[in-house]
């Protein structure tokens, strides 16, 4: 928070069944980060980069008769609090819980605190999402020894302004906002005092007042604002408690709302300039292929269309409008190699992730404890196995891509939603071959992403930026639902064999292997107590770009698990529930969880006939959430979702509304990718095109009856956006086997149902 003092420390495959090894992750690239710049520039030098970094977010965002604190927000005058966030809206509101987190601490009055995002600017880079993943890399105590200065240039040096992984309202919320809220209300405070000639402590704040009851006096905080400014903030400042709270907690109205239901909030899709020219793109159809000829004539006939672009991989048509565009596009008939990858399929990659498995000389990941093979040989002791398997899924964004491009005086302007604005800028540079100072990016809200608009991953970006240095008018690229479905950044495809051993009705020992491109160890927390365990990944990658999917990896490993948890429930004879209470350590948070999803669900009584219920129970992004789905199955075979129920602790439920939306949206998401989403590959390339072959969950078929509710253990915050979805697929299956005596093992169910 506070401009700390320089210190002296010391900190300690494309054909299968060939693998790729992975990308670093979030948490890798932070701590590698870190330790660079230290050998690089020393702490002294850090600190000096760090003062820099924030005069230039000032001279950004602050304006005649406005006084800037820190990046994160700045008072006016008026009494105005504008909060920037470095968090994308793409219909998660957390730019409103994030404002209301600040505003709280700050006791500022609500109807004056008002939310932009922050520019995509690397003084804006987001130290408190570094911070925040800080003690899960070098524990807690070594975290709270890091100088601010030094993660602000961490932050800076990846760069960092992701939206994703839950992480805006437990990390961002805690560790920025609360804190920067609080700090500044002490520098209003001291500044009051020394106006007024009282000690600090007979002071009050409220609704953007500092007041001195015993005189009588107050200072509105926009006649306190240039002085505060100008004092050094507290890096650790008392926080609230509790019971001290008016915003946390409290059914605050979402910002965004009125304008995306009126129409008036503007989306990349929307986005216009004067000039611009639409276009759109058809890619090699099959991932690692090529674009090796086209005929431009039938294109450049169409009415409207006025260019063609070949690029490496792919084809673009640029038009008046979309549909000249896209009628250009449809004219052509470009011809793509398949890149040596014609034989994958959905069937070769499943053949060669068993193969892997079974033949591999070793896991790529492991954990666990204990002797498991012991256990399996241990006399009296019955062994259990089990075989599943998930598709690839897409991430079916309500918005398809939308980048708008303009290449002018030497620098090129981008306009659009994405998850990580400067990285966007950094990817945009050396697509162009242009300087990250030469890279103007306008981020804009989103129609939806779980993790598709990470823009590592994001082809269009590149595209964009490559079409835009070849024309001298705005243009903006669209890519079509059938270009976005059959060019996605998936899911993996995954498949796992679990192994457990039952001796008198306990597990003494389980195993988890499954294959897939992304390692789960470390992300996805294993919650039981059993005496041995083992979880091992091989690392598997085919010609598809895998990626980030709503809840990571927990959605993989939470339907494996928890789908085996009632297979071995089974095999004992007791009850699922039971038996997954008595597996969890006692008295644990995640045992109240699962008691209380039981009493809220009716767990044990009475169904009607032809209904059954499911349970599961997943920890994913530091929250804890227990499922009951109740099914019933229909004269063609396929489930009906009746009831389902949510019990979720995530310590601090900051924005309880909004928080029950997200749970039950991820639970329906869950629901629908459970039951009839797959992506399949056939020569190569994908086969599906659109909603009509890649089905999402319909209004009609979506359990009538959602029931979310939270336990406010105040237990450090968790994640909201995604920890929801994990446990639904698990408990669907469950449920499906409780009512029909079959076992649910390879989603999405609708390819088993009927069968």
């Amino acid at each position: 928070m506070a401009d700390n003092p320089a210190p002296d420390l010391d900190l300690p495959e494309t054909q299968a069944p060939e693998a790729k090894p992975r990308k670093k992750g979030l948490k890798r690239r932070i701590f590698l980060a870190g330790s660079a710049l230290l050998v690089g520039g020393g702490v002294f030098g850090v600190w000096w980069i760090d003062r820099d970094a924030k005069s230039k977010a000032k001279a950004l965002t602050q304006g005649p008769g406005e006084h800037a604190f820190l990046t994160w927000m700045k008072i006016a005058e008026d009494d105005t609090v504008t909060v920037y966030s470095p968090h994308i809206d793409m219909g998660q509101g957390s730019h409103t819980a994030l404002a209301a987190m600040l505003a709280d601490e700050l006791d500022a009055a609500w109807d004056k605190v008002t939310i932009e995002q922050a520019p995509a600017d690397l003084a804006f880079a987001n130290a408190a999402l570094a911070k925040g993943f800080l003690p899960e890399m070098v524990g807690e105590s070594m975290a709270g020894l890091v100088p601010d200065a030094i993660v602000g240039m961490m932050a800076r040096s990846m760069p960092l302004q992701i939206t994703g992984g839950s992480s805006a309202v437990r990390f961002t919320g805690e560790v920025g906002m609360r804190k920067t809220g609080a700090a500044v209300r002490t520098a209003l405070v001291a500044e009051a005092a020394d106006r007024l000639g009282v000690p600090a402590n007979e002071l009050t704040t409220a609704e953007s007042v500092v007041t001195h009851a015993t005189s009588g006096k107050s200072l509105r905080y926009g006649e306190l604002a240039a002085g505060a400014a100008g004092r050094s903030l507290e890096s650790d400042p008392v926080l609230k408690t509790r019971d001290q709270w008016k915003l946390i907690g409290k059914p605050v109205a979402r910002r965004d709302i009125p304008a995306k239901v009126d129409g008036s909030a503007v989306y990349g899709i929307d986005f216009a300039l004067p000039d611009m020219r639409v276009a759109t793109i058809a890619a090699a159809p099959v991932r690692g292929g090529t674009l090796e000829s086209v005929d431009e004539a039938p294109a450049l006939a169409v009415k409207g269309v006025e260019k063609v672009v070949k690029l490496p991989d792919a084809v673009v048509v640029i038009g008046k409008g979309y549909w000249p565009a896209l009628k250009g596009l449809q004219a052509l008939s470009p011809k793509f190699s398949d890149g040596g990858n014609g034989g994958v399929s959905t069937a070769a990659i499943y053949a060669a992730q068993a193969k892997l498995r079974q033949t591999a000389e070793k896991p790529d990941n492991e954990g666990g404890e204990g002797d498991v093979e012991a256990a399996f040989g241990a006399a009296g002791a019955k062994v259990v196995e089990a075989e599943y398997r998930v598709p690839f899924l897409h991430h079916a964004m309500m918005e398809p891509f939308a980048l708008t491009g303009h290449f002018k005086e030497g620098q090129l302007h981008l306009w659009g939603g994405l998850q990580d604005p400067l990285s966007t800028r950094t990817k945009a540079a050396k697509a162009a071959g242009l300087d990250v100072d030469d890279v103007i990016f306008n981020p804009m809200i989103m129609g939806g992403g779980f993790g598709r608009r990470f823009p590592d991953l994001v082809e269009i970006i590149d595209q964009v930026a490559l079409v835009a240095k070849q024309v001298p008018y705005p243009v903006k690229l669209i890519w079509s639902r059938e270009e976005e479905v059959g060019h996605g950044t998936y899911r993996p495809q995954s498949s796992a064999g679990l192994k457990a051993a039952i001796k008198d009705g306990q597990i003494t020992a389980l195993r988890i292997d499954y294959a897939q491109s992304g390692n789960a160890e470390g992300e996805v927390p294993f919650i039981y107590a059993i005496p041995a365990t083992s979880r091992r990944h091989f690392a598997y990658q085919s010609n598809q770009i895998d990626g980030p999917w709503r809840s990571v990896n927990a959605t993989q490993l939470g339907f494996y698990t928890e789908s085996f948890m009632d297979e071995l429930a089974a095999t004992a004879g007791e009850d699922p529930y039971q038996f997954r209470r008595k597996h969890l350590p006692e008295g644990s948070r995640h045992v109240t969880v699962l008691d209380e999803v039981a009493k809220r669900s009716g767990w044990g009584s009475p169904l009607p006939d032809g209904v059954g219920r499911g349970i599961a129970i997943v920890e994913s992004f530091g929250t804890i959430v227990a499922e009951v789905v109740e099914v019933s199955i229909k004269d063609d075979g396929s489930p009906k979702v009746l009831k389902a129920f949510a019990v979720v602790d995530c310590g601090t439920t900051v924005s309880p509304v909004n928080a029950e939306a997200q749970i039950a949206g991820g639970l329906i998401m869950g629901l629908s990718s459970a039951l009839g989403e797959q992506v399949t590959i056939e020569g190569g390339a994908v086969v599906e095109s659109n909603f009509t072959d890649y089905p999402i969950l319909k209004l009609a078929d979506a359990p009538p009856v959602v029931d979310v509710h939270f336990i406010e253990s105040g237990a450090k915050t968790g994640g909201i956006g995604e920890p929801g979805l994990p446990p639904a697929s698990p408990a669907l299956a469950n449920a499906i086997a409780a009512v029909t005596g079959k076992r649910i093992r390879n989603l999405p169910v609708l390819t088993q149902a009927k069968a």
